[in-house]
């Protein structure tokens, strides 16, 4: 059997309980409150201007839903295959839902096996890839097809095809950060859309590669220096990789929240003491993707654990207020006084844990330290369920829902059965 067969079968024999239904309607809800919120942005707007007269077709809204529940930087991660899942995964589904009469557990059940086959190639592409690809981009239409087509009922054969299909089109590089540029929002709705066009073509029979993976020309050959192909299969009988996927706490990369999460401990014994200086230790990845001592606009900001670590430090929280121009101004000159370390043991932790520390050297020579080897929403942190509800009530008001009540209950009634709602009109797709 290829790799992708071998994926296939792990996944559909593997057994579901409600419990990891349960888990995935929390993460379905916070990827659908990330879409209503993405609206109340500038790219956010402008995806929509474009969607207007493109609604029609379930591809295109699976890639307009898709980059709106990027735009924010808040939603989910998995952190072993730095894969944002819900965002290639949940709108395949809602857009398939809007065309069609879906159960609330066959909904889930879909993205359930998204997010498994999505995590599972991301984490078999080994720590080079990550340097000039996005994960999300490049490995998430795999999860999108397999979403798709547990919807559209696909057999075996027709299923290695549409993950064939879809995982050649696998693109999305990191020049973007370079200049702040919106490509990020292009990377999870091209996922999305590519994986439910793959499923779309197979469900009448048009071919894909069966080692799309392992081939000679195939995906590790074209983008992976060192891949590591035994994760796509490991650990069968483990837990779901939803139970290990994190959850966003904060509306920034998910590098910065390490250190995001030990500034914020720092803050409490801080009592507005001048700073002299703030060291940060964490692992090599986040430096690569997120060392910005200048954040010259909102989106380098959210790429910055100089400008989140001196917010927090100065803040006492993070919100969506933490990142415009005014706080960007706010903490410019702490923000210069950070330095950043590869350093252990966070080092050589990652990516099976994300940590940091921050050390604040005050004026008078006195040191305030935290360490947070695992970073709040991860799973050794998870939030809880009110909290997670919590988070999706602000997204969703911050998105112009007055009344986010039946969003919130409509996803997490889906474990119970009954048909999936139909959330288009919270695109203004419908009236």
């Amino acid at each position: 059997m290829t790799l992708t067969e071998s994926l296939i079968s792990l996944i559909r024999n593997k057994t579901v309980t409600k419990k990891d239904l349960h888990k995935t309607a929390l993460f379905t809800l916070d990827a659908v409150a990330n879409l209503v919120a993405g609206r109340n942005s500038i790219p956010g707007k402008k995806l929509l201007e474009w969607g207007v007269k493109r609604h029609e077709d379930a591809a295109r809204r699976a890639f307009l839903m898709g980059g709106l529940i990027h735009i924010l930087e808040v939603d989910d991660v998995h952190r072993a295959s730095v894969v944002h899942t819900g965002c290639v995964t949940v709108p395949v589904a809602l857009s398939l839902a809007m065309d069609r009469k879906i159960s609330g557990i066959e909904f889930l059940r879909s993205v359930l096996y998204g997010f498994e086959a999505a995590c599972r190639v991301g984490m078999s592409v080994g720590p080079s890839h990550y340097k000039v690809w996005h994960n999300t981009a490049t490995c998430g239409p795999y999860g999108s097809a397999l979403t798709a087509a547990t919807l559209l009922d696909l057999t075996d054969e027709q299923s290695v095809h549409a993950l064939g299909n879809a995982g050649t089109q696998s693109s999305g590089f990191w020049e973007f950060l370079k200049t702040g540029a919106m490509s990020k929002h292009l990377h999870a709705g091209r996922a999305a859309e590519a994986g439910l066009v793959a499923a779309e073509l197979a469900a009448l029979d048009f071919t894909g590669p069966p080692k799309i993976l392992e081939g000679s020309t195939g995906f590790y050959s074209g983008a992976c220096p060192d891949p590591q192909p035994d994760n796509v299969l490991c650990d069968p009988k483990g837990p779901w990789q939803v139970h290990l996927t994190s959850i966003k706490p904060w509306p920034s990369c998910r590098h910065t929240h390490p250190a995001i999460d030990a500034a914020l401990s720092v803050h409490k014994d801080l009592n507005g003491m001048p700073i002299a200086e703030v060291k940060v230790k964490t692992y090599q990845a986040a430096i690569d993707v997120c060392d910005r001592p200048i954040s010259t606009s909102e989106y380098e900001g959210k790429f910055s654990i100089q400008h989140c670590v001196s917010a927090a430090l100065q803040r006492g929280n993070i919100n969506f207020s933490g990142f415009g121009e005014n706080a960007r101004s706010d903490a410019s000159e702490l923000a210069e006084k950070v330095t950043l370390i590869a350093s252990e043991p966070y080092a050589s932790s990652y990516p099976k844990s994300w940590g940091a520390e921050v050390l604040v050297v005050l004026e008078d020579g006195r040191e305030l330290m935290s360490s947070k080897p695992e970073c709040k929403g991860d799973p050794e942190a998870m939030l809880a369920d009110e909290e997670l509800i919590s988070k999706a009530e602000e997204l969703l008001y911050f998105g112009g829902l007055n009344n986010p009540a039946p969003v919130i209950d409509g996803v997490l009634e889906m474990v119970e059965g009954g048909e999936t709602p139909n959330f288009g009109n919270i695109l203004k797709f419908t009236d």
